[in-house]
């Protein structure tokens, strides 16, 4: 008798605990309900409008075999790194569309790629689960693969990398749900990060000197903001109706961007613990892939899967411009260092320099 009572506790305990998170879950959207009292557009109504501008496609970095995944720049503002499903990973000068650099990797879909902060590395991963460091040098015909160190492994492929203010440490996201901190001389994991349902596709590493925080977004429709020197997830925000496929911190560091496959970009600000700004329009039917700030965080740049890219006034929500330019979806996009130009890359297996 006493068997099939203990038997019969732990699925009804399961029941209740679930129940209460969930009666929990709702509680705390009614407390953020209440601290709601106006929307970010109407705050900005007072706001100048922003005046015409013109964003022109400057300049095409045409090299790689097929689909163009991810892409990142130098500290120095010229140089790119981008990767590709063709197993490839270039750096170019982006002033003379040179190539610079090429490393073939040993496995196709290079999903993940990232410039070390002093410029004398990339990293790059993705089907192979692994992160791997290249030390670039000024020798043109030295073997890169050669000195190719291996630092990160997750138990499925590797979504996104970067590294932090430091060449000696780099975060990475996976398709195994975690993230990691992982020490790039000896490989050695530092921090893991647990809380995604599902599936992680990308990260942004908080803009501060010390930035000791990262927000992370994945298939589980949910932005997690995370402690590094802890390890716990201090803030989650889950209103995207699907996978998020980007997130981007605002310059100031005081709130992100994020881009998903429900066809909006969405704005949340850290310090009001909630989602300030919905970036659509009915017409965007298509979802977006990628996002970053301009340099002052005024504009919003999204590239979306229809081929376009659409400039958004973050303040007032409307749309400021359409790009058109790339005959595939848009997959990586992002603005240069010191805010002059921006640079995106796309399934057409092209580049393309922005200004």
């Amino acid at each position: 008798m006493a068997s099939q009572e203990e038997s019969s506790q732990p699925s009804d305990t399961l029941t209740t605990l679930k129940t209460e998170s969930e009666t929990l879950k709702t509680k705390l959207e009614e407390e953020r309900a209440k601290l709601h009292d106006v929307e970010l557009h109407q705050v900005a109504e007072k706001i100048e409008a922003l005046g015409q501008f013109v964003i022109k496609n400057r300049r095409t970095l045409k090299g790689h075999g097929n689909k163009v995944l991810c892409m990142d720049w130098c500290k120095d503002k010229r140089r790119i790194v981008s990767s590709s499903q063709d197993g490839k990973v270039i750096v170019w000068d982006a002033f003379t569309t040179n190539k610079e650099h090429a490393v073939t990797m040993p496995c196709t879909w290079v999903m993940a790629c990232a410039y070390a902060p002093s410029g004398c590395a990339v990293a790059c991963g993705g089907l192979d689960n692994k992160c791997s460091v290249y030390p670039l040098s000024l020798d043109k015909n030295e073997n890169l693969a050669a000195k190719k160190k291996s630092v990160a492994m997750h138990t499925n492929y590797l979504s996104a990398c970067c590294f932090t203010n430091s060449d000696m440490q780099i975060l990475t996201s996976s398709g195994d749900g975690t993230c990691a901190l992982w020490d790039v001389e000896s490989g050695q994991m530092l921090q893991s990060f647990h809380g995604h349902a599902a599936d992680v596709l990308c990260l942004d590493l908080a803009p501060s000197e010390t930035g000791n925080t990262f927000v992370s977004g994945g298939c589980d429709k949910k932005a997690c903001v995370w402690d590094m020197r802890t390890g716990q997830c201090i803030q989650s925000f889950e209103t995207h109706e699907s996978d998020i496929n980007s997130v981007r911190y605002y310059p100031s560091g005081d709130a992100f961007a994020s881009g998903s496959d429900d066809a909006t970009c969405r704005l949340y600000d850290l310090r009001a613990d909630r989602e300030v700004a919905i970036y659509s329009k009915e017409s965007i039917i298509f979802g977006a892939s990628s996002v970053d700030f301009s340099f002052s965080g005024r504009l919003l740049f999204g590239g979306y899967n229809d081929y376009t890219i659409n400039v958004w006034d973050v303040l007032k929500g409307t749309r400021m411009s359409i790009l058109f330019g790339h005959e595939n979806r848009v997959s990586t996009l992002r603005v240069s260092p010191d805010g002059t130009a921006f640079c995106s890359g796309s399934w057409d297996n092209t580049l393309r320099i922005w200004a």
